[in-house]
């Protein structure tokens, strides 16, 4: 199967260019060419991963491919809009360091202070939480998460600027105002200003556990976990990963090690077992194992739902290999848009499709995973 594997991925590469990505669905369905986007951000991660421990350099190289078409040589970055202070934007950013070690190529440490500089000024709560984007005021997600803070550890360890106390607080905050009590599960998203359609108007919360939100807060998690040195901040945040993850062990799928799209939901009707947020909290249980910051049987927590995802929701069909069971897209808000309401009802609605890299690039980093502890 891993040979199968790595001839999907080859096969999603064939078909891509860096203006035209096979695994962006969003950009196909919208008849649009790729710009810097968080999508083909995380495929990229992932392709650096598989080079890391495949040794092979397709990877890597069409990764180096993707970033060159945007990155300029001062630095600036092609369709990439500071003004529209999105956490989303920042996400890309994280492979700049290193293909910067790696090259040698001034322009991608140049691009990564153009990314610093719009976090710099990104909109902030009164608690101090970077808004999600411009367009949701005072909104903290989990996605935002790991949109933006790996990078910005990455930057403080590798350029050296930056604060990472700033990082922990943003997390620390996530915690008091979006983790349930009951469940250790986190919400999807929070308003603090409490004046958002869909929040609780006294909490601020959103309603429902989102699986891929909880996913992106889980490897953000495990990734901050790894760039930051040992001392006061990465053991601030290891009891906050450490309870994610020991909570979500109780809602995994017993048959499939899977989790479900509205998590605490499982077998309620019109609920299913969504592939991307499942290989997000594989990958976060897999490496937390590897790096001794979990107990030793997350690894095998892991790896069942790898095996899970390998047996329920790969597939060969016309003789190629599909990864399916992909939640689309989910959102909350904005305002001109209340259909994105955080309710249960909405985010089964949302479509399902095959071979999105915001589910391919999690399962693969999963297989890098798997891949180690074989080594």
């Amino acid at each position: 199967m891993y040979e199968a594997i790595d001839s999907y991925v080859r096969l999603l590469l064939e078909r891509s260019t860096p203006e035209r990505t096979a695994w962006n669905i969003e950009k196909i369905r919208q008849g649009k060419p790729s710009d810097w986007n968080y999508i083909d951000g995380c495929m990229m991660t992932a392709l650096l991963a598989m080079t890391d421990i495949t040794g092979k350099r397709v990877y890597a190289d069409f990764a180096e491919r993707v970033i060159d078409h945007f990155v300029q040589e001062d630095g600036s970055i092609a369709t990439f809009d500071a003004e529209k202070h999105s956490l989303d934007d920042i996400n890309e950013g994280r492979v700049l360091f290193q293909l910067y070690r790696e090259t040698g190529k001034e322009k991608y440490r140049l691009a990564a202070e153009t990314l610093r500089r719009a976090l710099d000024s990104q909109p902030r709560t009164a608690e101090g939480s970077w808004w999600h984007k411009l367009i949701y005021p005072n909104q903290v997600w989990l996605d935002g998460i790991y949109m933006a803070q790996p990078f910005s550890a990455l930057y403080a360890r590798e350029l050296g600027g930056g604060d990472t106390g700033d990082i922990v607080r943003q997390v620390l905050t996530v915690r008091d105002r979006m983790r349930d009590d009951k469940t250790g599960l986190y919400y999807h998203g929070y308003d603090a200003s409490r004046t958002a359609f869909w929040c609780d108007p006294e909490t601020g919360r959103s309603q429902c556990f989102w699986l891929r939100a909880i996913g992106w807060f889980s490897v953000a998690l495990a990734d901050l976990m790894e760039i930051l040195p040992e001392g006061a901040d990465r053991e601030a945040l290891a009891p906050v990963y450490t309870d994610l993850m020991e909570s979500l062990v109780r809602f995994t799928d017993p048959e499939t090690g899977l989790y479900w799209q509205v998590v605490d939901q499982g077998g309620r009707e019109g609920n299913y077992l969504e592939s991307s947020g499942s290989s997000m909290i594989a990958y976060a249980m897999l490496k937390g194992a590897r790096l001794g910051l979990l107990p030793a049987s997350f690894a095998g927590l892991g790896r069942k739902t790898f095996d899970g995802l390998i047996e329920k929701k790969l597939s060969f069909t016309d003789g190629e290999l599909n990864l399916d069971g992909i939640c689309l897209v989910a959102g909350l808000g904005p305002e001109n848009n209340r259909r994105r309401d955080g309710t249960y009802a909405y985010y089964i609605s949302e479509p399902v499709v095959k071979n999105d890299a915001k589910g391919v690039a999690p399962f693969l980093l999963c297989y890098t995973e798997v891949k180690r502890l074989a080594k």
